[in-house]
């Protein structure tokens, strides 16, 4: 008989805690020094200190959760730079970095996983199957370094989605799921997310949303779609980037200041958002100024979304999506067939 892990995070949710992940990892390891085209994961090993300093600093601007640099850690990602025999070295390192930091002040540790950087078929040459087996050899290393869930993030293809959950689900951890809406508020294979939290639900995931994208007004009509379909026992999470990459001076830099990311914040905490952080471009000032804004409405009521409804949202819906798309089919055939 197995024991399954204890889930702190659910316990904390259906207590009705508003939790404050963390920010942007890729962007403090660049901050750090870390040059374009290495592998982050790498750091976890040879840089443990500037690693640590990253986590550490999130948990100082008050996130109740820090995610792990671990998002390129599976083996086709890792291979990319020739550390594909490396998966459970360099995932499990990530890991107890940050448990080394986090559980003595309480907080809780998320192992992050991305997308393989592969197509499934019938779009690319990875089959599910094969899918599959990578994330569960991530998440197996993610599991054995001490993390209290797995976070699946940054996805935009179901299939992949599924596969990541089904092999991070081997390890018994909870798995949350985060999928990226930034082509016309669907993912890039044309998710809605409607159609995200409802499949997701139907998975056994219990904590679902948006992260990355282009920024918070674009993740503010995401997430107030999933708050209007969610269904009951599922929780939402929302890390957006914190505004819109600009190149300056030889530099990326993000236009969403701390007083903007501050504002996202409040509104995500008013959709009801249970989880609430932020991707790239976020730092632990922005963390900061997010952490004063929520406290500063602690004892206010939540509003939650408004009541659903096709003329009043930014999103068009799937049927619609599919009419047009019948519609673009037949005038095809007729072109050909003329």
């Amino acid at each position: 008989m197995t024991n399954t892990p204890p889930n702190t995070l659910l316990d904390w949710l259906q207590e009705g805690r508003l939790l404050m992940s963390d920010g942007a990892m890729g962007t403090m390891l660049q901050q750090a020094g870390l040059t374009d085209g290495g592998a982050p994961e790498i750091w976890n090993v040879k840089q443990p200190e500037a690693v640590r300093a990253i986590y550490q600093g999130y948990l100082d601007a008050g996130s109740n959760i820090i995610s792990t640099n671990t998002f390129g850690g599976t083996s086709s990602r890792l291979k990319l730079h020739q550390v594909q025999d490396r998966v459970a070295e360099l995932n499990e390192a990530g890991v107890r970095l940050a448990v080394e930091v986090a559980h003595p002040v309480g907080a809780l540790v998320a192992a992050s996983i991305g997308p393989t950087g592969e197509l499934i078929v019938p779009l690319g040459p990875l089959t599910v199957e094969e899918a599959t087996a990578i994330f569960a050899e991530q998440a197996a290393a993610l599991a054995a370094g001490g993390a209290d869930f797995i976070l699946i993030e940054t996805m935009s293809d179901m299939r992949e989605v599924e596969a990541a959950v089904k092999g991070a689900q081997t390890t018994g951890l909870p798995v949350v799921v985060t999928l990226t809406f930034d082509t016309n508020f669907h993912t890039m294979m044309g998710i809605s997310p409607k159609q995200a939290v409802e499949t997701l639900s139907s998975w056994g995931v219990f904590l679902i949303g948006a992260n990355c994208g282009n920024g918070p007004g674009e993740i503010e009509a995401v997430m107030t779609e999933m708050a209007q379909y969610r269904p009951a026992g599922v929780y939402l999470m929302a890390q957006s980037n914190a505004g819109m990459p600009q190149y300056s001076a030889g530099h990326i830099h993000y236009d969403g200041t701390p007083e903007v990311m501050a504002a996202y914040a409040q509104t995500m905490r008013n959709l009801g958002v249970n989880v609430i952080g932020g991707c790239c471009g976020t730092t632990p000032i922005h963390l900061r100024a997010m952490r004063a804004a929520l406290d500063a409405v602690a004892d206010e009521t939540i509003s939650g979304p408004p009541v659903a409804s096709a003329e009043g949202s930014a999103i068009e819906t799937d049927e619609s999506r599919a009419a047009r798309r019948d519609e673009r089919r037949a005038a095809r055939r007729q072109r050909t067939t003329a």
